[in-house]
């Protein structure tokens, strides 16, 4: 049972969460809100209605009694995937469609805000509170998502323009990485504690790991560098068959956001294309340029367990480099923050688990367990939150998925190995 100030602290927070998105829009016109570059993107107008019909559809509808819909076209327009509820647009199709507008979209999500400001009393019980509690959380992976696709969508307009100006950035140097060494044993992993998680970080099992290293940090561009100058986009021998045939479809030589002119590699930012620091992380990797790297530097990548064992009761975790700080980048390991290691916080992290239930695990009930468990094939986890996650997000046992091949997500490399 939940006190009267966490169920107030669940309400303040689906404010904030709510006036953040509108800070991300911020920046962009209207036209920039429309468009869809690719199919794995969104336009920025579908993600702010899509997060607003989830509380429309899940909890309003289901909790305020005689709640009268906003618009019934936006239950196709605005469903992603939710299959028990009815049928949904085509996600590729998305950016083919200019109506509902922006302004018609800003004024469902303030209809839908001002309907649960209305019926907090009726939207006390546990079973709401756990949808709501939901919804924020879904919320701030879209925040994410939007981050994403404004970054895509602005790379593929040709004058490479700027989302936001780019704040001066911290000097640092990462220093050599170093690896941490774990003895073998038989550990619990998954969320344990009282706060917010989603239902594939439960339940908290057991799992037996073989002693392993883990670096104390991110690999970094001019480390990756070395890796492409070396040929390894080339070589066979460092890649997964799967991967060398996605990167010769995709003609990959770098990763997503370089672009190669007469004098060196540049990189594409939020802040428009900029030189490569070679100190920041590398990112925008796929699964398959992370594991040939990692072949390469005679390395492998982490299994989740051991990722999550590894940092365990690690000190200033949460001191990294998230989307409150507004750099929306990642950062080179500056020396005040070795402590956190880049854990949380600058990019999401590859592992070689693919992304499978947890023993015991079940989805959560109704439609809303179609959420995570469905999508356990195909797709492998990713560790640690990135420079657009919100830092009240993330947590150690958060497990994000995608499939291999994809890049468009701010993706690092973490080396691991066995002893």
């Amino acid at each position: 049972m939940r006190t009267a100030e966490e169920n107030s602290d669940i309400f303040n927070k689906f404010y904030q969460v709510r006036e953040r998105t509108l800070k991300i829009i911020e920046p962009l016109s209207v036209e920039d809100m429309i468009i869809q570059c690719g199919n794995d993107a969104s336009p920025i107008r579908w993600h702010l209605a899509h997060t607003t019909w989830f509380f429309e559809k899940f909890l309003l509808k289901k909790f305020v009694p005689d709640y009268t819909v906003f618009d019934r076209s936006f239950d196709y327009l605005f469903n992603s995937y939710y299959e028990t509820v009815g049928s949904y647009f085509p996600k590729a199709l998305r950016g083919t469609q200019s109506r509902p507008g922006v302004e018609r979209i800003l004024e469902y999500r303030m209809r839908v805000e001002n309907a649960i400001s209305s019926h907090i009393d009726v939207l006390q019980g546990e079973e709401a509170l756990s949808i709501m509690e939901l919804g924020i959380n879904h919320e701030e992976q879209h925040q994410e998502l939007m981050f994403m696709d404004i970054k895509y969508n602005f790379f593929n307009n040709p004058t490479f323009p700027s989302y936001v100006e780019a704040k001066p950035l911290p000097t640092s140097k990462p220093g050599k990485m170093n690896y941490i060494h774990h003895d073998a044993g038989l550990f619990a992993v998954g969320h344990s504690d009282s706060g917010f998680s989603f239902d594939n970080e439960t339940p908290v099992h057991n799992v037996w790991l073989n002693g392993f290293e883990i670096g104390d940090r991110l690999v970094t561009n001019g480390e990756y560098l070395e890796f492409i100058e070396d040929g390894g986009y080339q070589n066979p021998v460092y890649w997964l068959s799967d991967g060398i045939e996605a990167s010769r479809k995709n003609n990959w030589k770098a990763p997503l956001y370089w672009v190669e002119e007469e004098n060196g590699w540049k990189n594409f930012t939020l802040s428009g294309l900029q030189d490569i620091n070679m100190d920041d992380p590398v990112s925008h990797v796929s699964f398959y340029e992370a594991d040939a790297y990692a072949r390469w530097a005679g390395k492998r990548l982490p299994r989740e367990e051991e990722w999550e064992v590894a940092f365990s009761g690690t000190e200033k975790l949460y001191h990294g480099n998230f989307m409150d700080s507004w750099y929306l980048r990642p950062l080179p390991l500056a020396e005040k923050d070795k402590g956190s290691m880049q854990v949380l916080g600058d990019l999401w992290e590859w592992t070689q688990s693919p992304y499978v239930p947890y023993p015991g695990s079940s989805p959560l009930l109704g439609s809303v367990g179609e959420y995570n468990h469905k999508f356990m094939a195909n797709q492998m986890v990713l560790r640690g939150g990135s420079c657009v996650t919100p830092a009240d997000h993330i947590r150690l046992t958060y497990r994000n998925f995608f499939q291999p091949d994809k890049r468009w997500e701010f993706s690092g490399i973490r080396l691991a190995g066995d002893i």
